[in-house]
């Protein structure tokens, strides 16, 4: 408790809060920890939970250095208070003492919504309309809630058991949930539409993109995505294996290679390290776990008979070009060379399930995202989307934002259609 005290009375208390600025579920953090400081942790947990449902969740596994702890003050000149530690602590506290999640009103709406998906994104929308007093309905494809939280983030970064009493707590809120439930599958959209007044999609974008080089076909090529959400894992134990990527997917899956025993893990990354979208935490600790990065290489081919047996990758550098803001990677003439590899791994971004998307009879994007206006809806009247879906940013606090925003454009529309 001392040592969270100190991280408490570290902060400033700015006036201009351009923590909460930087936090995409826009978490008032001087107030909260001004309560901390006071040892009200009950008022510091009733303040997050104006923003956010999910606080034990992404208090440890937000990218806080690119987000709230990078609009820190105390950052400029040293190191920036530990906001992430801080929310994990409120929000552990509040599985452990029990702290309800507060509803805005006893009263029971008469109208029902449907959610399809119960990851981040999902799970924040049905809290919203719950506490609201609108009856809500989350269909989950596997046997429980959590999406990438359960299939998608390894247990060392984030504890399921602290997954799981979250999503208990909410649930508390007298959500109905129905498991085993695959939308295309067990369901179709036009089913679930008719039976309920809305309908939230939710239900992420987990494909692995595809890179469409030359051997990306052949055996032991895998989807990072794919990889961490169905936890089916080939024999990596002694092996050499390349990840492709610089995000916390890449991170992810490195070190949950090296953690079941691959002889070495490569991290191929086209631009620098400092460009690098993933965590600086999650970089440090898979150096730290022996995984070697290669910055400014891309992999250009993959070379084998039936299965990998090397990758072909060459070097890039780091160029201005006209109208991009950032430096932009070049490959550098003749500088080929093959590195002898077992698996790839690509974990270069994220994209829908084409199949199921674009059966749902709503417009997508051209990036084959879902469209939806600024009040979330779909080009279908009553159907809403949001979360990677529709292209969110890919984190867990703007997926939770997404929903929790999503939600209010629903009640909004409910509101309207009485």
């Amino acid at each position: 408790m001392e040592n969270i005290n100190e991280k408490a009375n570290y902060c400033l208390g700015c006036k201009i809060k351009k923590c909460q600025q930087n936090c995409p579920l826009g978490n008032d953090i001087t107030e909260f920890i001004r309560y901390i400081k006071e040892n009200d942790y009950k008022s510091a947990y009733n303040k997050l939970l104006e923003t956010t449902v999910l606080q034990p969740i992404c208090g440890r596994i937000c990218p806080h250095k690119s987000q709230c702890e990078g609009g820190c003050v105390r950052g400029i000149k040293g190191e920036s208070v530990t906001i992430g530690d801080l929310e994990a602590f409120i929000g552990d506290l509040g599985i452990e003492k029990n702290y309800k999640i507060n509803k805005y009103t006893d009263k029971k709406q008469d109208k029902k919504i449907a959610i399809i998906g119960g990851g981040p994104c999902g799970i924040s929308a049905a809290a919203e309309l719950a506490r609201n007093g609108y009856k809500v309905t989350i269909y989950e494809k596997y046997n429980k809630l959590g999406g990438i939280l359960v299939h998608g983030i390894p247990e060392f970064r984030l504890p399921q058991e602290i997954v799981q009493k979250q999503i208990d707590k909410i649930l508390e809120l007298g959500i109905g949930v129905k498991l085993n439930k695959e939308l295309g599958k067990d369901y179709t959209l036009e089913e679930i539409y008719n039976k309920y007044d809305a309908v939230f999609l939710a239900f992420g974008a987990n494909i692995s993109s595809k890179m469409n080089i030359q051997g990306e076909e052949l055996e032991g090529v895998y989807g990072g995505n794919e990889l961490l959400e169905n936890k089916k894992f080939p024999e990596f134990k002694n092996k050499p294996v390349a990840v492709i990527g610089g995000g916390n997917v890449a991170m992810d899956t490195a070190r949950t290679i090296k953690k079941l025993g691959a002889k070495y893990v490569f991290v191929i990354y086209r631009r620098a390290e400092e460009q690098m979208p993933a965590e600086k935490k999650e970089i440090e600790d898979a150096k730290n776990e022996g995984i070697e990065f290669l910055f400014q290489n891309n992999i250009v081919k993959i070379i084998g008979d039936k299965k990998v047996e090397k990758i072909e990758c060459i070097k890039t550098e780091l160029v201005q070009k006209e109208g991009e803001t950032r430096l932009v990677p070049q490959d550098i003439e003749n500088s080929n060379y093959i590195m002898d590899i077992d698996y790839v791994i690509m974990a270069i971004g994220s994209q829908t399930e084409q199949k199921i998307v674009s059966s749902l009879g709503v417009n997508l994007t051209k990036k084959g995202y879902i469209q939806i206006d600024e009040n979330y809806m779909t080009s279908k009247k009553g159907i809403f989307a949001g979360g990677d879906l529709s292209g969110t940013k890919a984190t867990v606090a703007w997926a939770s934002r997404s929903g929790r925003e999503a939600a209010k454009s629903i009640i909004e529309y409910l509101k309207k259609s009485n």
